[in-house]
């Protein structure tokens, strides 16, 4: 890892199949507990081709190197939005 901004959940890898580094997103990141990386560690990671940021790579996983990725199944509050909800209820008066 290039770079890993922690307070904003995304990073940079640098490799010789992407000139220029890869950006990655936390949401991304295949580990058990807080989905985040550290500068310096050497991750395995699958890319797309794409326009993100200033990259022209975008990592679709990526996990530390000579660890098993961990999928997990997502549930209904995984989002990389915001989700708020609003409900509104009247009194019969």
């Amino acid at each position: 890892m290039r770079e890993w901004h922690d307070d904003e959940g995304w990073g940079v890898i640098d490799s010789e199949a992407t000139p220029g580094g890869c950006w990655a997103h936390f949401s991304s990141v295949l580990v058990a507990g807080q989905l985040t990386l550290r500068v310096g560690q050497p991750v395995t990671f699958t890319f797309e081709v794409v326009d993100q940021d200033g990259f022209s790579h975008r990592s679709v996983e990526v996990w530390p190197t000579g660890a098993a990725p961990v999928r997990t199944e997502p549930s209904e509050w995984d989002s990389t939005a915001f989700r708020s909800e609003l409900r509104i209820t009247f009194d019969d008066a």
